[in-house]
């Protein structure tokens, strides 16, 4: 495993190419984020952010290039270090991927022990700590269906935050959510990174990145690019 350069530095890209299979999705990407940053990343449905996402967290392999994500060379990365990688990273996804046989309560219970919780009682504070950063403390009860889309999601993110990771990838996290519903869990991801986690968002909602401005990676033209203003990202986007 190898750092990258500046301390604070928690991912870096350098002229990667983002593969699915045979094909080039983004050519040439270059990427940085720090510790305590938060991200979005904007572009047309097709435009590979899902695709820049997926090869953050090792589901796409890095064939191209240099990356490096809390301290894991992707180029080097062997598969048993996969899972090492993922509990460093928190995922967020759209479509919640929630088990929907079993109460909020024993989904994050399941993760834990799947990634080597064996205390029961570290086991349940840790549920109820992050049951209560995302406002659901009374919730744990409850089936997934029992739930509204907006406390599905906050459970997703509880989940996310379980094994207290650097790094939030939340791919169109509020995709399948009413606005208001949406900025509710735009302000929780935000107050994520403003306690130190980085976190990068994608999203095609002109409402969220309207109100919220943010340091904006654009996917267009098989591309990654800055966007130096937000209204540069909302005059070239929508």
């Amino acid at each position: 495993m190898e750092e990258t350069a500046p301390l604070d530095t928690i991912i870096e890209l350098k002229s990667c190419s983002i593969m699915q299979q045979d094909h080039l999705v983004l050519s040439d990407v270059n990427l940085k984020a720090d510790k305590g940053e938060f991200l979005y990343l904007v572009g047309k449905v097709g435009s590979g952010k899902t695709s820049l996402i997926r090869t953050l967290n090792a589901q796409l392999p890095l064939t191209e290039g240099e990356g490096w994500v809390a301290g894991f060379d992707l180029k080097k990365l062997k598969k048993r270090e996969i899972p090492l990688l993922r509990r460093k990273l928190g995922i967020v996804f759209q479509d919640f991927q929630l088990l929907t046989d079993r109460s909020v309560h024993d989904n994050l219970e399941f993760v834990l022990r799947a990634t080597g919780w064996n205390n029961k009682t570290a086991t349940e504070d840790r549920i109820r700590e992050v049951l209560s950063k995302v406002g659901l403390q009374n919730k744990g009860f409850k089936m997934p269906h029992q739930l509204s889309g907006g406390e599905q999601q906050r459970v997703v993110i509880a989940r996310a935050l379980l094994n207290d990771p650097e790094i939030i990838l939340a791919d169109e996290p509020t995709g399948n959510l009413d606005p208001e519903t949406s900025e509710d869990i735009h302000v929780l991801l935000k107050e994520i990174s403003n306690n130190g986690r980085a976190v990068i968002m994608s999203t095609h909602k002109l409402s969220l990145v309207k109100k919220y401005p943010a340091r904006t990676l654009r996917c267009e033209n098989g591309k990654v690019v800055e966007s130096e203003t937000n209204d540069q990202v909302i005059e070239l986007l929508f």
